[in-house]
């Protein structure tokens, strides 16, 4: 894994979801400014003052939760922080994948440049460096409540970062290793004198002003975000490339039905349809055109209705992303720290519950995408409702099989999408000895979003294998220029299905089209050179 010399402003007001991504996925490196670490300094000359003048704080000088009214002598303060980090890694399960730590460890970060932790600026100096050497700790995904914070996946970042634990070992990295998922791991002190960094060493409130946030909720729930906007583009896409070979009929996207609705995000998957479906002129595309015996005057919901489902997983998305930006930028410790005011103040902004709801409503708006991509799909291999198309897509049905199984796969994931979305931020445990009687579950939210998210790419991946099949099997008809663009795409590496083959690969090569937002990017740039 690699960083490149480009690099993000940490002051934790302006950290985007496109700023985090480049960060976790395309090896961005970060900085702060000179104004950024006055904001620091001022923060933690407050915990200073406070450890000068002898006053009895929560989490500077004495113990946590259930054992906070316990009263910590001064000798004992820096083991203090470094029993709390250890004590908190109970986190269990797989490790965070490396661009996600990254992501993890960045959102961190920017926080502490709020100047609200009282954290002192070698520290965060520390962890810009390990973060910007790829020096990053293994950090299990389970065990998480959403309050006070993701301790458990926090309190390993930071063991890490204190030269404990394990590392991601990148030293002898082939490039596959994300695709294959077999990263290797070394001892933390190992990775971080390999790239002369030096570790943390925790000073008063400094572990808790390291675990005490929402930065795992929010950093999965930012992928969550990122992924499900470019799902939405695609699923416009695919639904083109359906609509023409089932010989949609076009006035169900007329802007005067729109305009009488006037929901933003029906209306702007009304537009973009037309403009895919007309590009060439024409209100109606041109298989429509050619099919002069079709007699019938509507088309079935999840052709006709696709703006008004579509359209609200948009209007969901435009929510969920302002919340979790919002999120990202917040000051998320306990207690805070007020420079302006010289004290500390305990209070709640640690708990999850926003980004946890917000990403329960993004998991069941997102796979309303694959509910209807699935129906879509059971129109085309169905003989009986695909307007004259082969029985599952495939010449000479009955000794070849088509799509029937990739259908039945297809439905296996809408199923097990529905399982997915229900809330999890709709259950809470009480937790740390009924301190904390009421948390979010905000960690399995994000888990089981990117989850979904992952079940959609692949359902809406065999929906586009099957429109191409079924185009083809429609030539010599041709469709508009932004959808015979996205068939040569497929078609590059996936051939048409004369006979039956492992179906697997296609599905798989499918998926990467559309979550790398190649067929997204195909297309907005066929239809900005158009204008």
């Amino acid at each position: 894994m690699k960083t490149i010399d480009k690099y993000i402003q940490l002051n934790g007001e302006t950290l985007s979801i496109d700023d985090l991504i480049n960060i976790g996925y395309n090896g961005y490196k970060v900085e702060i400014t000179n104004e950024t670490e006055k904001v620091i300094n001022a923060g933690r000359k407050v915990i200073d003052d406070i450890l000068e003048s002898n006053r009895v704080v929560y989490g500077v000088n004495t113990g946590f939760g259930l054992l906070s009214e316990i009263i910590i002598p001064p000798d004992q303060l820096q083991q203090l922080q470094v029993n709390l980090i250890r004590s908190h890694c109970a986190g269990v399960g797989e490790p965070l994948s490396p661009q996600l730590t990254r992501m993890l460890l960045a959102l961190r970060i920017n926080v502490l440049t709020k100047g609200f932790s009282g954290i002192t600026l070698e520290t965060v100096k520390r962890a810009i460096s390990m973060l910007n050497n790829n020096c990053l700790p293994m950090v299990p995904e389970l065990g998480t409540v959403g309050a006070s914070g993701d301790l458990a996946p926090l309190s390993h970042l930071a063991l890490g970062m204190m030269g404990e634990s394990k590392m991601y070992d990148f030293r002898k990295s082939t490039g596959n290793e994300e695709e294959e998922g077999k990263w290797t791991f070394c001892d933390s002190m190992e990775m971080i004198k390999h790239y002369g960094l030096e570790p943390i060493s925790l000073s008063a409130k400094e572990g808790l002003a390291l675990i005490n946030g929402t930065q795992f909720i929010t950093s999965l729930g930012a992928e969550a975000v990122y992924r499900s906007k470019n799902l939405f583009e695609c699923a416009n896409i695919i639904t083109g490339l359906t609509f023409e070979v089932l010989n949609g009929i076009t006035t169900a996207y007329h802007p005067a039905i729109h305009a009488a609705r006037p929901h933003n995000g029906q209306n702007k998957v009304a537009s973009f349809l037309n403009s895919i479906l007309h590009s060439s002129g024409r209100f109606q595309s041109q298989i429509s055109i050619h099919n002069k015996d079709t007699k019938k005057v509507q088309d079935p919901y999840t052709l006709r209705c696709v703006p008004q489902v579509h359209g609200i997983v948009w209007d969901t998305i435009e929510f969920v992303e302002r919340i979790i930006q919002t999120e990202m930028n917040s000051g998320t410790d306990n207690p805070m720290v007020f420079a302006e005011l010289n004290q500390t103040m305990s209070g709640g902004n640690f708990h999850g519950e926003y980004p946890a709801k917000v990403l329960d409503y993004l998991a069941i708006a997102v796979h309303e995408l694959a509910n209807i991509s699935e129906r879509r799909l059971e129109r085309m291999v169905n003989k009986q409702l695909s307007e004259g198309l082969p029985a599952f897509l495939v010449k000479n049905p009955g000794l070849n099989n088509g799509f029937m199984i990739a259908h039945c796969t297809s439905a296996a994931l809408c199923s097990e999408n529905k399982t997915l979305v229900h809330p999890g931020s709709s259950d809470t445990l009480s937790t740390s000895g009924a301190k904390e009687d009421h948390v979010s579950m905000g960690g399995w939210c994000a888990r089981k979003a990117l989850k979904l998210i992952r079940n959609v790419e692949y359902i809406l991946a065999i929906e586009l294998l099957a429109a191409c099949q079924a185009l083809d099997l429609r030539r010599p008809l041709t469709t508009t220029t932004p959808l015979e663009a996205v068939h040569k795409l497929v078609r590059q590496k996936i051939p048409f299905m004369e006979s039956d083959r492992v179906f697997q690969p296609d599905i798989e090569h499918c998926r990467h089209l559309i979550k790398s937002g190649e067929i997204s990017k195909l297309v907005n740039s066929i239809l900005s050179s158009d204008k």
